[in-house]
């Protein structure tokens, strides 16, 4: 070999050394991923149904999901709806006299709900006497009318006076409530006399009125009382149109 091919290979070795060494120290090109690029998961916020309105007296909630109960009450919303009673008096009444009812109970510490009895007691008319001889808007019998302050002889009988018979009333629910400490015994005994729902409790070791078995008037008392909340609360709920809102009770 020639010194001058000799140079010529010389230089080829050390070009294709160089160009080895350049390829090396060249940073690795990215592979192209066919994976799609990451995305973080988004959870929707947990929607939570608001629970159906329960019904209630004197903040003491009926038992939901228990299908006597319900049925009850079902039974006795439909009997108190437009369609079955065809009158608003209800609710022109209950316009009328709950202004003086409301701050009486109020007065006595006595809740509200309260003020729905004379409705189902005498459909808030003043001037009734019932067959056993209780009279006015809360049906005192002369002797219950006497013990809580009322005037009831042959002259005067206040039983028939508004204002001094919700008075009496009031201090009689509270009396009611030192015994049996549920505003819905209360009610119960105010309709049938604590005697009566005293035994009933001892007699079947039961605190609970919508577990007790009592006479079909008192079984559905406080069912009744429930009712009239509701249809003047929500008349239009029930089936009752009223045009002149100065009839209710409560101003939409």
């Amino acid at each position: 070999m020639t010194k001058s091919k000799l140079i010529i290979t010389a230089k080829l070795l050390m070009l294709f050394v160089l160009v080895k060494i350049n390829l090396y120290n060249q940073p690795k090109k990215q592979t192209l991923s066919l994976k799609a690029p990451y995305t973080p998961q988004v959870y929707s916020p947990l929607i939570v149904k608001p629970e159906p309105k329960k019904l209630s007296f004197a903040s003491e909630n009926i038992p939901s999901g228990n299908k006597r109960v319900d049925f009850k009450m079902k039974k006795v919303l439909k009997a108190n709806s437009f369609n079955n009673l065809q009158t608003h008096k209800l609710h022109y009444r209950a316009q009328k006299w709950f202004a003086v009812i409301e701050p009486i109970l109020k007065k006595y510490g006595i809740p509200e709900d309260f003020k729905y009895i004379p409705l189902v007691e005498t459909g808030l008319t003043t001037n009734i006497y019932s067959p056993r001889g209780a009279a006015g808007l809360w049906q005192f019998m002369p002797q219950t009318g006497r013990d809580f302050g009322l005037k009831v002889n042959g002259d005067v009988d206040e039983r028939f006076n508004i204002h001094l018979s919700t008075i009496a009333a009031a201090k009689y629910f509270k009396s009611l409530h030192k015994i049996f400490g549920s505003w819905t015994l209360v009610a119960a005994a105010y309709n049938a006399g604590e005697g009566q729902i005293i035994r009933q409790m001892k007699l079947q070791k039961q605190a609970n009125y919508f577990k007790l078995k009592l006479n079909r008037e008192t079984a559905a008392y406080v069912y009744s009382i429930i009712s009239m909340k509701e249809i003047i609360e929500h008349p239009q709920k029930y089936g009752y149109k009223i045009r002149d809102t100065r009839w209710l009770a409560y101003q939409p």
